[in-house]
């Protein structure tokens, strides 16, 4: 769709897998970046550790961030993005198996931008990842 990066934050593999295959099934043509924890998720975002250097000018175009995550989970992840000047307003979307009512509200306090269960079938987390694309990557303005 563009050369814009999606990062995925997401530290099970089946489920990257299944992510990556269904925006392949899309052609969703961007680059994806994948990291496995919360740590490695704001090193990127801020351009510490191993992605020091980073050009942070060129911010990913979407966030899919999964909330049980090692380390640091995604509400803390997401508390951060927001609570910084530079990442306030990134676009997150979290992309979770959780079904508690209590992570649902807590993201939307912290100010997630969307909030997407897993769907269990494939054609439906398909559908997901194509509607997520064409929303996030092509219709969506960043300010």
């Amino acid at each position: 769709m563009n050369d814009s990066v999606i990062l995925l934050v997401e530290d099970n593999p089946d489920d990257e897998a299944l992510t990556l295959h269904a925006f392949q099934e899309q052609n969703l043509a961007n680059q994806v970046t994948v990291v496995r924890d919360g740590v490695q998720a704001l090193d990127y975002l801020f351009g510490r550790g191993v992605h020091a250097g980073r050009d942070l000018a060129r911010p990913p175009a979407v966030v899919l961030l999964d909330l049980k995550l090692p380390r640091v989970d995604g509400l803390e992840v997401l508390r951060q993005i927001r609570a910084n000047e530079r990442t306030r307003f990134q676009p997150v979307v979290v992309l979770t198996s959780s079904t508690e009512e209590r992570d649902l509200v807590e993201s939307y306090r912290l100010g997630c931008n969307s909030y997407v269960r897993k769907p269990v079938d494939f054609d439906e987390f398909v559908g997901a990842a194509r509607q997520l694309g064409l929303y996030w990557l092509l219709l969506n303005r960043c300010p």
